[in-house]
């Protein structure tokens, strides 16, 4: 059930639908990503109910869409902590002879 929670992530994401994208189209996005592989129907309409019911997805008439706090934390997960690198000392100045 992972895999077809992330594949639903991934799907919607790629979509970029601003109000929400259909189960058709989820759906489509799926099989397209994963030839060979058919979903059964039961099976992802059980994944996107839950995904519902956890907060995870919004659903917006018949379309779904990532909740704000759920991209918070995928953007938490996805940015790696950026090293900070040491600070160079400055060389120090030649005087100039004159």
């Amino acid at each position: 059930e992972l895999k077809d929670r992330t594949g639903i992530i991934v799907a919607i994401t790629e979509l970029k639908d601003r109000t929400g994208s259909s189960r058709p189209a989820i759906k489509a996005h799926i099989e397209a990503a994963n030839a060979g592989k058919s979903w059964a129907n039961g099976t992802f309409l059980k994944v996107l109910r839950d995904m519902v019911a956890s907060g995870d997805l919004i659903q917006v008439k018949q379309s779904y869409k990532l909740s704000p706090e759920f991209k918070k934390a995928l953007a938490k997960k996805a940015a790696p902590k950026k090293k900070v690198a040491p600070k160079k000392k400055a060389a120090p100045k030649k005087k100039k002879k004159t």
